[in-house]
């Protein structure tokens, strides 16, 4: 029987075990959903940001997304929003992104020696459900980010329980839980003082539950003798 655990955060990162699911819906994951949908290659996500800028030297065609608090960061093409994705060519491009929360956990279950890692969100949560049915690992670690990897929020856990329901062929109250959201947990989309940071238009974006049918599944290639983390789309059948 596969065993699925829920684990928050990046303590919880750094416990993952076997088939990893790394979930940021506001706003890391759901951001690289559209921006492959809008054809981007593949994306590398670092850590530290100081990384993320010796890519983008190395090659200045990549689109290099940079968020911290939630803002852009100084120097980068974009932030972390799903709304500058979808109004941005990525077609043939590739991506470099770094985030407080996301790209964080994927760096760090690598690390744990998780055999395999994807990422989630609400707008692929089923295919990633389908994915790892597929796969039939015998430990799933699904992991919810959180805000800055630090604290728990409920977008994250909706998409794990949503994500752990369908694994195990249970009901989820999903439309209830994402109406809940609006008000518990999205205020910062609706705050006019935070539209420069939280567009409003990311909003429903991320809440577009199972939008997309692919997976984003990260791999680790050799560049320059040494490890790279990059993340590749991955369309069914799986």
């Amino acid at each position: 029987m596969m065993k699925i655990q829920i684990l928050e955060l990046i303590e919880g990162a750094k416990q993952a075990e076997g088939l990893a699911v790394i979930i940021d819906v506001f706003r890391a994951f759901t951001t690289e959903c559209y921006a492959f949908d809008r054809g981007a290659l593949l994306c590398y996500p670092v850590g530290e940001l100081e990384e993320a800028f010796a890519l983008k030297k190395e090659d200045p065609s990549r689109i290099l997304m940079g968020e911290r608090g939630g803002a852009k960061v100084e120097g980068c093409d974009l932030g972390n929003s799903p709304w500058d994705a979808v109004n941005t060519d990525f077609d043939g491009k590739e991506m470099i992104h770094s985030t407080s929360a996301g790209t964080q956990g994927i760096v760090n279950a690598a690390k744990a020696g998780a055999q395999e890692i994807l990422t989630g969100s609400l707008v692929n949560a089923k295919a990633v459900a389908s994915y790892i049915l597929a796969k039939r690992p015998d430990t799933v670690s699904i992991i919810a980010m959180g805000k800055a990897g630090i604290e728990s929020v409920p977008e994250d856990l909706i998409a794990a329980h949503y994500i752990r329901a369908l694994l195990k062929g249970e009901d989820f109250p999903l439309e209830e839980e994402i109406e809940r959201l609006r008000y518990h947990g999205a205020e910062q989309f609706f705050d006019p003082a935070l539209a420069h940071i939280f567009p409003r238009e990311d909003y429903p974006l991320c809440v577009a539950a199972d939008r997309f049918p692919f997976v984003l599944r990260v791999e680790q290639i050799k560049r320059e003798e040494k490890e790279q983390l990059v993340i590749r789309r991955v369309d069914p059948p799986f």
